[in-house]
């Protein structure tokens, strides 16, 4: 079992200012893992207050963005010699199968790291334009400043990164918040953060529940927040920063639609959507939970994603063959059983799954993955992010009635097309759906592109330049002619 009995804050292993602790609990063996102090708003404060003076006073923000960088790096290569460790403690604290950690949940973390160092290094970091007058105008791109970094507990380094890093290349401090569900591989980011010597204050990671986080937002010496989660929490923390003109980015959820054409392959396109539809357990806010199929072929795709689904491997995360694991939290499994209890409710025909635990599995926060068939888009099943192993599928009449499903929603996170006709047909779909990012016949984000959502999906981008400038702002300087 891992124990930590510090925080880091600005840069230091400190005591926490309270005795409250955050117990770790597997959700495969509903053991004791580990354990972390609890942060209180009281250490938020400490935090906020190292990290404005290395702002407002301290050297990180005026280093040339060459030194920055070489920090950035030197940390880099410190996380990617642990890269299997932290997919561990993942797999370990939030139950993600060790094969999409070894893939996704430590790797990717690294990429996108990587990625935000080149975009930093090919920035314009203060560049010369020619005026209306012919003189010289300099724009320069300067540290947004203090950042709160709010991250969620079903993909956290991934998150997490998409964050610290482009605030740390910008010249900004940031303080974290990690989800009190996976605090432990925030530690050992922690570890590698003190070890890469960052200045003092520039960096502070404290575990805490949902008050402190308010208390982040909240806080007057914070310039921006970053926060990923639900959309319901989005709109607050929208809310508040709206009130007091803080900038804020929102990467929110999703309820994304794969809109399968008559002319694709079924068996390949039931092996792309294993993962566009059901990785993380299910746990992912750009998952394809809506699958929609046209009348003509709606029966073939319902057996085809049943069989698929059927023959998915649920069971131990730490077990490579395992495709679907437990979910988070005790309370995010009653939440999921609700749902595939609403949606017998409201008509929807149960194909595959709904009953409990699968079989043979006694204990753990697992949920049977469920395919439910004769779906209306209207339903709740339809219409609300679920975030567990359970999909729908919907008929349509043709294309334009298929990108109209699609984008009957609330959402604009996600989305995908498969189609023997990925140039053609395939493009001309992802032209039309409204969401920040459209796959054709498969879904994946690319680091050096912006990441975002429509609708209630967010506000702002994450990944590439578009990322990186949403932690510098821009002051233009007109030098005497």
């Amino acid at each position: 079992m891992q124990v930590h009995e510090k925080l880091f804050i600005g840069g230091a292993w400190v005591a926490p200012t309270g005795s409250d602790v955050i117990e770790v609990i597997s959700p495969h063996s509903e053991e004791i893992v580990g354990r972390v102090p609890e942060g209180t708003t009281l250490d938020i404060d400490h935090a906020v207050a190292a990290a404005r003076t290395a702002f407002d006073e301290g050297d990180w923000p005026r280093l040339s963005p060459e030194e920055r960088i070489a920090a950035v790096q030197r940390f880099s290569d410190l996380y990617a010699a642990r890269m299997m460790e932290m997919a561990q403690i993942i797999t370990t604290e939030m139950g993600s199968p060790i094969s999409f950690s070894q893939l996704a949940q430590a790797p990717a973390a690294w990429m996108m790291l990587n990625s935000f160092i080149t975009e930093a290094q090919n920035y314009p970091w203060e560049e010369t334009r020619t005026g209306m007058l012919g003189t010289p105008v300099i724009v320069r791109g300067e540290g947004v400043g203090v950042v709160g970094a709010i991250v969620p507990w079903n993909v956290p380094q991934f998150v997490t990164m998409s964050k610290l890093a482009p605030a740390l290349l910008s010249g900004s401090t940031i303080v974290i918040k990690p989800s009190p569900e996976t605090p432990l591989d925030a530690m050992l980011m922690a570890e590698l953060l003190d070890e890469a010597g960052f200045p003092e204050g520039v960096v502070s990671v404290i575990p805490a529940g949902r008050e402190v986080g308010e208390h982040l937002v909240r806080h007057r010496g914070v310039d921006k927040i970053a926060f990923t989660g639900s959309t319901a929490a989005g709109r607050i923390i929208g809310s508040i920063c709206g009130e007091q003109l803080k900038r804020v980015s929102l990467e929110l959820g999703g309820k994304s639609a794969a809109i399968i054409l008559d002319d694709a392959d079924i068996s390949l396109t039931m092996q792309g959507l294993k993962f566009a539809s059901l990785m993380n357990n299910g746990q992912a806010c750009v998952a394809q939970t809506r699958i929609l199929a046209s009348r003509e072929n709606y029966a073939a795709v319902v057996d085809a994603l049943a069989e698929t689904v059927r023959s998915m491997s649920v069971g131990d995360p730490d077990d490579p063959t395992t495709e679907i694991g437990p979910l988070v939290a005790e309370r995010q499994q009653e939440r999921v059983e609700k749902y595939i209890a609403l949606g017998q409710e409201e008509g929807a025909r149960l194909v595959v799954g709904g009953n409990g635990r699968p079989a043979g599995i006694t204990k753990g926060w697992y949920v049977q993955p469920t395919v439910f068939a004769d779906v209306n888009n209207s339903m709740r099943i339809a219409q609300e992010e679920i975030f567990g192993p359970v999909l729908t599928v919907i008929p349509y009449d043709d294309v334009d009635d298929a990108v109209r499903i699609a984008n009957d929603s609330e959402f604009g996170l996600a989305g995908s097309v498969w189609t023997a006709d990925p140039t053609g047909a395939g493009m001309d779909v992802a032209r039309r759906v409204r969401t920040g990012t459209f796959g054709v016949n498969h879904y994946t984000m690319d680091f050096v592109a912006p990441f975002g959502g429509f609708k209630a999906s967010g506000i702002g981008r994450e990944f590439g330049r578009e990322g990186l400038e949403h932690y510098i702002e821009q002051k233009t300087i007109v030098p005497q002619a």
